[in-house]
């Protein structure tokens, strides 16, 4: 065979195996005149033919050199090749991703370098992101209806919760801008001598939304639990127990968040290396309880006092005049 004799005098041609003890040994066939190492020396390889005579390697081949792989892999009829991408450890997977997507793909189609017959996959752990992200997504509705089931018990009412998971959708808008003006004051960080900070989207950061479902809330329950008391204990009419509730809570909540702030405060503006990895999710829960603060102190109390308003006006039971 000429491809193996070729092996023996090259690389060298396996054998077969066998065992010493419980060593598994490999055999191979070497040539005894020392392996070639150029590739323009094989021209020259002398060998016998089926006829007994010696010819060189020329006479019966055309030696050309080309690049291809070993083996031909398919996946669904299709010939594949993969390339194995691992991003630095300092970088999270998701900015790796959209960095071969955004940057070197859809460049490499823009110039024409990848044929428009080529289909591209990204896979392996993008895939098992993808589905991640599928399941923080269920996970966060099952964190909400586990949060207002625990309100409902602790309340022993079905509205109360109602209005306290109002300012949910607040804390999230909150985080998201504080994303956003992370990116925004961090392209322009080089004008002062700082590397700049384009803080992606990813996995971590989303966790910070998790993170919010259980701390938005506080505020609001200080407050609803107050004016609940107020009106029911104290006899006050609405825009008292609202006013009164707002001023006596108003210090628990300031110390709560000032004290949070402070403390996430490092890990979203210190520009150390590593810090983005973690520096999106101490973003959206920074700015989501100061977001959430400010509307708990402010459209909140309104909004406790309209619907306390309605509720009295719909469920009185007011008596009915009697007929002359």
């Amino acid at each position: 065979d000429l491809g193996y004799t070729i092996w023996a005098y090259s690389d060298g041609a396996y054998v077969d195996e066998f065992f010493l003890d419980d060593d598994q040994i490999d055999m191979f066939l070497y040539s005894t005149q020392g392996n070639i190492e150029q590739p323009q020396d094989l021209e020259s390889l002398m060998l016998y033919s089926s006829r007994g005579e010696i010819v060189p390697l020329s006479a019966i081949a055309r030696l050309e050199e080309s690049v291809n792989t070993e083996t031909i892999r398919r996946v669904d009829g299709d010939r594949t090749i993969t390339l194995s991408v691992i991003p630095p450890s300092d970088i999270p997977l998701e900015a790796g991703v959209e960095k071969v997507t955004e940057e070197i793909l859809k460049g490499m189609k823009a110039s024409g370098e990848l044929p428009a017959d080529i289909r591209l996959e990204i896979s392996g752990a993008s895939d098992q992101l993808t589905a991640t992200r599928e399941a923080l997504f269920s996970n966060f509705i099952v964190a909400i209806l586990i949060a207002y089931l625990l309100m409902v018990a602790v309340f022993s009412h079905w509205g109360y919760p109602l209005l306290i998971m109002t300012n949910l959708p607040v804390g999230i808008s909150g985080g998201i801008a504080g994303l956003y003006l992370i990116n925004l004051a961090g392209a322009n960080l080089d004008q002062i001598g700082l590397n700049p900070i384009n803080q992606p989207f990813d996995m971590i950061t989303m966790l910070g939304f998790l993170v919010l479902i259980g701390t938005v809330v506080n505020n609001p329950i200080l407050i609803v639990e107050l004016t609940a008391s107020n009106l029911k204990k104290r006899g006050m009419n609405i825009v008292e127990a609202v006013t009164e509730a707002v001023r006596i809570r108003l210090r628990p909540i300031l110390m709560s968040t000032v004290t949070t702030v402070a403390g996430l405060s490092p890990l979203v503006f210190n520009p150390g290396a590593g810090t983005e990895l973690y520096r999106g999710l101490g973003a959206i829960v920074l700015f989501g309880l100061l977001f959430s603060m400010i509307v708990t102190l402010t459209f909140m109390p309104a909004l406790l006092a309209l619907v306390f308003r309605v509720s009295d006006r719909l469920f009185s039971k007011q008596p009915k005049p009697l007929p002359d």
